[in-house]
């Protein structure tokens, strides 16, 4: 009675019977309204009614359980329900009005919580055995109440972080940031979004937890005792109410996965959920493989951390800590039915695994959660097993999508980190080979350097260098193997891409992968010879790819770290140079990673050598975070290493590493002075320079590393506001009186003694003052000294008032200049002067001459001009030769004798005349054509280098009168001499940068020359120059001077406004780039300029074109004689170059260059859709200016040249088969006024694309007509065949063994590689039939073939599922394998022959 009296609240004998029988009509869909009093009584209970009804219904259950258990028997809940009158049917139906109340959106929390009640009262009472006879059971009503959950729990937060997720699960990592949301996102229909929401208190949500928690309990005890085993569909409902649940709160503590658990005392509803899923996996159920298969395909999306309903594609979660959490649990609940099921959950890990690779986004976060499940899940997996997993992912290493290659090697990573498995571990011998860590490392991981995706490549290189971090020896010993060999390095010529083929279209409408084997046939191995590793990874350090760069290096500096490969300069100066690359992700990658290579080697001195050539440079880059990291790692390195210095104290590491590469920038690096000296001068504006370091700096100058103090000294000194004056006077004394003081650390005292000149007493001036003058006149200091020594003097003199201190300077230096006139009279005039010559006195005396003289101008006569004048005098035959062409304003150098001066003294006498110029502007004006005419006619490398350096030197104080000689400069360009070429185009860089030479004459022309230099160090400075330097300046350039370019390389000058600027016959042949011999070098500068064209400029190039050339022949203002038809068959080929056509229309919309196009997200998509209307936009705006401007000129054009029979003829013709490519359907629209040309047009298409599908075929029989030959298992590592791209939707159907074709050899580049394609070794052989499906119960019967192209969307619940093994075990059977292949793999089709007898053609007509 005391159940009866529990149920008084529901007011059953109230019910009418008509309602109850409208609510079984209509299945449970809807909620029928009840009359107001009777909905009032039923809505006036609480809670505690539908609990105290629960307690006594669990109570009865738990009781007549028991006694059915004792063999006992006690009064049914059913009998007791009918002996009092009370309907079940009516109860059912009430129940369901309060669950069907509680799904309403407004509902309020009584409703959801009496919902949620109601449906566990349902489940409870469909658990009671007798409830099917008693038709309880309703399958529409359970799946209700088993996901009220969903509809119960308050969906407002999931709401607003549904228009915050992430839209799908393909979108591009590296394009689209996710947004921040905590739990999953729950399915709901696009109304809810516009519902008011409802808000809950804390409390509320506590009932309604409450609440859900005993309908969870509720569900799990029907699965203990009501069986799903002939109910798979509600079996599949909750695998996936489970799986929702698994986000529904987080867990406290680890969770334990007991096979019997007591479920009141589970804590959490995941943990309810967990155990709900291992329920469903009982043989009680149904088919425990079928169970599997679902409950795995569910947690494939929580291990994925990705959102999946019913239809549609997965949705990324962004990874928090609660779904990282849940993922994790789940990745244990797997490993926990694997240990428990053993044998029959093994094929189905491996199918999981599989999912997991092929579903994985690009996003890198997701792939490396992704890479350690799947670490994880292979753990469970015994030693035969996972060698098929690898072999899996080695043909998986080879997929056509980007992201699978990238994953495969994220994968691999997480492999090698476990412990290595023994070949023993494998009973099958041709599957140990996939074990050891050496295949992952080279066949897997190495493989992936020539990948097509330069994301992958970059991955994967700086994935090997992490791999030298492992501390498993054996894979440190692989990559060892791969670099052992590389004695000397190989510079390929050509190299051929990895990846795939052939890059396919992603589909755009997604379809479900179906859970089951993704099979991926074998194709080929790495294969690439040892020799050729090193120089493959030195060319990655150079690729076109920024990304590639950074991780090659980051490879490289392993390698160089572990000493795999050689410490050597070529390779040291490979990883300097790019601190310098344009990229400046690359330079800060590379500034890192020579700062790791420096910890690593500190005591290498090639290492320190090319720490610096990378480093210090970098103080001066364009970039300021790349100034900041430069500075940082030099402050790091030297300064903060500056510690006080005693003899007997030991200087360790760190410190001695400072004053190493001290030492090394005063001697092998001095080149690198002037960018040292900036960073001092940014550290000096950061008070760097305390009086501590100042003390500890000046200590070590008594040290042997004595020069590297005086380098830091003679920086710092400056900006130092107190120093110990009397210790730097005490080092100059020393130095003077001793002999053995190097010359860098003579020119850093010198350096310090004039920085300090201005806190000295006059006194301690004139001792200094003596001593130099001393120094200076025994000319026995280098050329440095001299200069150190002169700019102290000055210093020492220099006073506020100017006059006084030029008055010291013309004592001072004048008497010096006094001096060298004296030494250079007694040589030049004597008549034995040369003879007795000493080179070296002689050097020095011009050099002090040249120094001093820029001090005391009003000192330097014109003897002594003369005598310097004299040193260049030419010998006495060659000035005679050239007397009769030198212009009348040259001086009259035959005054003085004939001389034989060596080169070096002519080489410094111009620097000396130049220096004397830079004071007196009537000097330039009287030399500069000596200068120029030493240019054209000198013989002497030095002097004419050093000429060039001169006349630039002084265009920049006197422009407007070295402005004329530029064209004399230039000319240097096409020096036969490489390094006056290399000079000549650095010295007129700067003076173009500095705006004080113009574009103007043949300058831009000449430079343009110097792109196809001869040295390739020369052509590709000349690149950086134009690039990085002057078309910043002036984006214009280019364009401007394109068309002109086509006449004056080719040296045509009839045209009236084009290539008129004045040139001698020497220059002209000297820059001509005329004839047949010259073309590729025309081209090469062609499409160097049109490369770096912006769409505008091509669009108005076209034009341009058309008016001032095409228009010029077409009227005949130019003849169309043998120069004029070369300037139009040229013209025709440039407008044929694929960098004339428009970037907008040409390259693919939405696509990055080297990758695939994967599914975009919102973002991207709406980035393609502007794209391809930018796109129409554009080709409609040229379509129109070519039928407008172009096709008049053509057709006119077409007239001149048939009537003068030129053989341009074909040029313009090959022009236009190559432009109306994109409007071959408009060709008679396009040329209608000559329809002569429009039929020869499109004959012209025609042929091209008979052509073109004749080439195809021919290929495609090269490829697919190969080798079949059988490659066992076991070789799989050595083969050198390349990789197939994979096809994701098609079926492989067992057929008999195919006789195998002939291997057929193929060439690419210079490389020669043998490739053949392997068949996957299966109990049966198959080969691929494009487009089959197998269906229920006709797996081992035949296939079923569908039409080409026919795409079929393959699903969870279609088709029969296998398992393929190699060891030849499947669930279904041996040869039911479900494969991934390319349309390329598929076998090729033999022809039919469509012939009939003439006899049987007779016969059937005569039936007729």
């Amino acid at each position: 009675m005391e159940l009866i009296s529990a149920l008084q609240f529901l007011n059953l004998q109230e019910i009418p019977g008509a309602w109850v029988d409208s609510v079984w009509d209509l299945e449970f869909t809807e909620r029928q309204p009840l009359d107001d009093t009777v909905e009032e009584k039923l809505t006036a209970s609480g809670d505690q009614a539908f609990r105290n009804l629960y307690q006594c219904l669990l109570a009865h259950a738990a009781e007549q359980q028991q006694s059915a258990e004792r063999g006992g028997a006690s009064q049914s809940i059913w009998a007791i329900l009918g002996e009092n009158r009370v309907s079940v049917k009516s109860l059912v139906a009430v129940l369901s009005f309060f669950v069907l109340g509680g799904k309403a959106k407004a509902a309020n929390v009584q409703q959801r919580v009496s919902s949620l009640h109601a449906a566990s009262l349902y489940l409870l009472l469909l658990g009671i055995p007798g409830s099917i006879a008693n038709k309880v059971f309703h399958e529409v009503l359970l799946d209700t109440c088993s996901d009220l959950t969903s509809h119960c729990w308050p969906q407002y937060a999931g709401k607003k972080r549904k228009k915050d997720g992430l839209k799908s699960s393909q979108a591009e990592g590296k394009r689209s940031k996710p947004q921040r949301r905590d739990t999953p996102e729950m399915e709901m229909e696009e109304a809810e979004e516009e519902e008011e929401e409802l808000h809950f208190s804390g409390q509320d949500l506590m009932k309604i937890r409450d609440a859900v928690v005993l309908l969870v309990q509720s569900l799990l005890r029907l699965l203990q005792t009501f069986t799903l085993k002939d109910r798979p569909q509600i079996a599949s409902n909750c695998t996936q109410i489970f799986t929702k649940l698994l986000y529904f709160e987080p867990v406290v503590g680890e969770l334990t996965f007991a096979t019997e658990q007591e479920i009141s005392k589970l804590r959490s509803v995941p943990e309810m959920a967990f155990y709900g899923l291992q329920l469903l996996c009982s043989p009680k159920h149904g088919d425990q493989r079928e169970s599997l298969r679902t409950v795995f395909h569910r947690l494939l999306y929580v291990i994925l951390m990705m959102t999946k309903g019913n239809r549609g594609k997965p949705s990324l979660l962004v990874p928090s800590q609660a779904i990282l959490s849940t993922r994790d649990q789940a990745i244990h609940f797997v490993c926990h039915l694997v240990d428990e099921l053993k044998e029959l959950a093994q094929p189905f890990l491996h199918i999981l695994l599989q999912h997991i690779c092929f579903q994985m986004v690009e996003k890198s976060e997701f792939r490396s959660h992704g890479a350690q499940a799947v670490g994880m899940l292979t753990s469970q997996m015994i030693g035969i097993d996972y060698a098929c997993f690898i072999k899996w992912l080695f043909n998986f290493s080879r997929h056509s999508k980007m992201v699978c290659r990238l994953f495969s090697v994220d994968v691999v990573m997480v492999l090698l980190e476990q412990p290595e498995r023994r070949p023993e571990d494998c009973q099958d011998p041709e599957l140990a080979c996939f074990l050891p860590h050496k295949f992952l490392i080279q066949n897997l991981l190495f493989a992936r350097r020539m990948d097509e995706s330069p994301t992958v490549q970059g991955h994967a290189l700086a994935c090997l260098a992490h791999c030298l971090e492992l501390p498993s020896l054996n894979v440190t010993r692989a990559v060892h193997n791969l670099f052992s060999a590389t004695g000397t390095q190989t510079v390929l010529d050509g190299e051929i891409t990895e990846g795939s083929l052939s890059s396919q279209q992603t589909q755009k409408t997604y379809r479900t992968l179906p859970f089951r084997t993704v099979e991926i046939s074998s194709t080929d191995s790495s294969g690439c010879d040892v020799k050729e590793n090193l120089a493959l990874l030195l060319r990655r350090v150079k690729d076109s790819k920024p990304n590639v760069r950074k991780s090659a290096l980051q490879a490289l500096v392993g390698l160089l770290k572990h000493d795999v490969i050689p410490t050597s300069w070529e390779n040291l100066a490979i990883l300097s140079e790019r601190c310098r690359d344009p990229a400046v992700s690359v330079k800060k990658k590379a500034l890192q990673c020579m700062g790791e290579l420096l910890t690593a080697k500190p005591g290498c001195s090639v290492v320190q050598k090319a720490w610096l050539q990378g480093v210090v440079p970098a103080v001066m880059d364009s970039e300021n975070s790349v100034q900041d990291k430069a500075l940082e790692a030099l402050d790091q390195v030297l300064l903060s290493q500056v510690k006080p210095y005693t003899a007997s104290r030991h200087v360790d590491a760190s410190q001695r590493l400072t004053w190493d590469l001290l030492g090394l920038l005063c001697h092998d690096c001095q080149n690198l002075s002037r960018y040292f000296s900036r960073a001092f001068a940014i550290w000096s504006k950061q008070n760097k320079f305390t009086a501590t370091f100042i003390t500890n700096l000046i200590s070590h100058t008594e040290a042997d590393h004595a020069a590297g103090a005086w380098l830091l000294l003679s920086k710092v000194v400056a900006s130092s506001p107190k120093l110990p004056y009397g210790k730097i006077l005490d080092a100059w004394d020393s130095m003077v009186s001793s002999k053995d003081v190097s010359v860098a650390t003579c020119c850093h005292v010198l350096c310090v003694i004039g920085d300090i000149a201005a806190h000295l007493n006059e006194d301690t001036k004139d001792r200094i003052v003596s001593d130099l003058m001393s120094w200076l006149k025994t000319f026995s200091l280098s050329l440095d000294v001299i200069s150190a020594a002169v700019e102290t003097l000055y210093q020492l003199g220099r006073s506020e008032d100017i006059k006084q201190t030029q008055a010291f300077l013309n004592q001072h230096c004048g008497e010096l200049v006094s001096v060298c006139e004296a030494y250079l009279a007694a040589i030049i005039l004597s008549d034995k002067g040369a003879q007795n010559l000493n080179e070296e006195l002689m050097i020095k005396h011009l050099h002090t001459l040249g120094v001093v003289s820029l001090h005391c101008p009003a000192k330097v006569g014109k003897r002594t001009v003369l005598l310097v004048e004299s040193v260049l005098t030419a010998h006495s035959e060659k000035l005679a030769e050239c007397q009769e062409e030198l212009p009348a304003s040259l001086p009259l150098l035959s005054q003085f004798k004939a001389n034989s001066l060596p080169t070096r003294v002519r080489a410094h006498g111009v620097i000396t005349l130049g220096k004397l110029c830079l004071q007196h502007e009537e000097l330039v004006q009287k030399y500069l054509p000596v200068f120029a005419r030493e240019l054209e006619v000198g013989t002497e490398v030095a002097v004419r280098n050093n000429v060039v350096v001169i006349m630039c030197d002084l265009c920049v104080r006197y422009t407007n009168i070295v402005d004329h000689y530029i064209p004399n400069i230039s000319a240097c360009l096409r020096d036969n001499e490489a390094v006056i070429r290399e000079q000549t185009l650095i010295m007129l860089t700067n003076l173009l940068q500095e705006e004080f030479v113009k574009w103007k004459g043949s300058l831009f022309f000449r430079f343009m020359v110097a792109l196809v230099d001869p040295v390739p160090a020369i052509a590709s400075l000349c690149e950086y120059c134009l690039l990085h330097l002057l078309l910043k300046k002036n984006p214009e350039m280019f364009s401007q001077h394109f068309i002109e370019c086509i006449f004056h390389f080719n040296s045509y000058s009839k045209h009236k406004s084009y290539n008129k600027f004045p040139q001698t016959e020497s220059e002209k042949v000297r820059f001509s780039l005329k004839g047949a011999q010259y073309r590729e070098k025309r081209f090469r500068i062609y499409r160097f300029m049109l490369e770096h064209f912006t769409d505008a400029q091509r669009f108005n190039i076209t034009n341009k074109i058309n008016q001032t050339v095409l228009a010029c022949f077409a009227d005949e203002e130019l003849p169309l004689d043998a120069d004029g038809a070369e300037i139009l068959s040229e013209t025709f080929k440039i407008m044929s170059l694929k960098e004339m056509k428009l970037q907008a229309i040409s390259s693919p919309t939405g696509v990055m260059a080297g990758e695939e196009p994967e599914e975009e997200n919102m973002a991207t998509m709406a980035k393609a859709v502007l794209q391809a209307a930018q796109k129409k936009v554009v080709s409609q705006v040229q379509k129109k200016a070519f039928i407008e401007n172009t096709v008049p000129l053509i057709i006119s054009l077409k007239s001149v040249l048939e009537q003068k029979r030129s053989p341009v003829q074909r040029d313009l013709m090959a022009y236009l088969q190559v432009t109306m490519q994109e409007y071959r359907n408009e060709v008679k629209e396009f040329f209608s006024g000559d329809e002569q040309l429009a039929a020869e047009v499109e004959f012209a298409l025609k042929t091209a694309e008979r052509e073109r599908e004749m080439e195809q075929k021919m290929v495609n029989c090269t490829l697919t007509g190969g080798a079949r030959t059988r490659t066992p298992q076991g070789s799989v590592q050595n083969s050198p065949t390349r990789s197939r791209p994979l096809h994701p939707f098609s079926f492989a159907t067992p057929q008999p063994p195919r006789p195998n074709h002939l291997s057929v050899r193929l060439s690419q580049t210079d490389r020669r590689t043998y490739r053949s394609k392997q068949e996957q070794h299966v109990e049966s052989k198959s080969i691929t039939l494009e487009g089959t499906v197998m269906t229920k119960g006709a797996v081992n019967s035949r296939a079923i073939s569908t039409p080409k192209g026919v795409n079929i969307n393959l699903t969870f619940d279609e088709g029969v599922s296998a398992i393929f093994s190699d060891r030849g075990t499947s669930l279904v059977g041996e040869s039911s394998v479900l494969h991934f292949q390319s349309n390329e793999q598929q076998a090729p089709r033999l022809r039919q022959w469509n012939v009939q007898s003439p006899l049987r053609q007779k016969k059937r007509s005569s039936k007729v």
